[in-house]
């Protein structure tokens, strides 16, 4: 592939994102206010978030990438409750369950994960990559992980709320007695 044939490409690429970009008026604003394209602007942008997310100077890097993975996917979660189609809610329900967890990993984890290099830029790309409706990547944690953990080690089939309740109040009920057998024994 010659060198002029990938510039046209990386060129036609740059004039899509920037007719994405026509939906924001404040991006036209700003392109006519300072007169650099508003893809130009847009991946500046992405890329210093993305330096800092790196450089974690003074923890800015698990502040951005805590902001990036809550806010993108939340106004996603918010426009897909809005919407007549279960896909997107099953989607974005899927995301908030591996968050969650992922977040209560990394609160036990937090003195391992300081060693991790580039931990808060690998958090930010999978997260983006779970919630973000282009890539789907919830769907596939569900599909593999999620859903045979439900119906095979928990045994939930069918949506049944009935059967998980009863599920949790035996569980809770034999952590109780098990509770109530050590605090007996001393």
């Amino acid at each position: 592939m010659s060198a002029n044939a990938i510039q046209d490409k990386v060129f036609a690429f740059i004039n899509q994102i920037d007719k994405e970009l026509d939906r924001f008026p404040a991006l036209q604003n700003l392109e006519k206010q300072i007169g650099v394209p508003k893809a130009y602007t847009s991946m500046g942008a992405l890329g210093v978030y993305f330096l800092l997310i790196f450089v974690n100077i003074g923890g800015i890097g698990q502040l951005l990438a805590n902001f990036a993975t809550l806010i993108v996917p939340g106004y996603f979660s918010l426009a897909a409750l809005e919407s007549p189609s279960k896909s997107d809610d099953t989607h974005y329900l899927t995301y908030w369950v591996v968050y969650a967890a992922f977040s209560v990993l990394e609160f036990w984890s937090k003195a391992i994960l300081y060693w991790v290099p580039f931990y808060w830029v690998f958090k930010t790309v999978l997260f983006l990559y779970l919630g973000l409706p282009t890539f789907n990547g919830s769907r596939i944690v569900y599909q593999n992980v999620l859903r045979p953990f439900a119906v095979n080690v928990l045994g939930i089939t069918g949506g049944s709320s009935a059967n998980l309740k009863e599920k949790v109040n035996d569980a809770v009920d034999d952590a109780a007695a098990s509770v109530a057998t050590g605090v007996d024994l001393h």
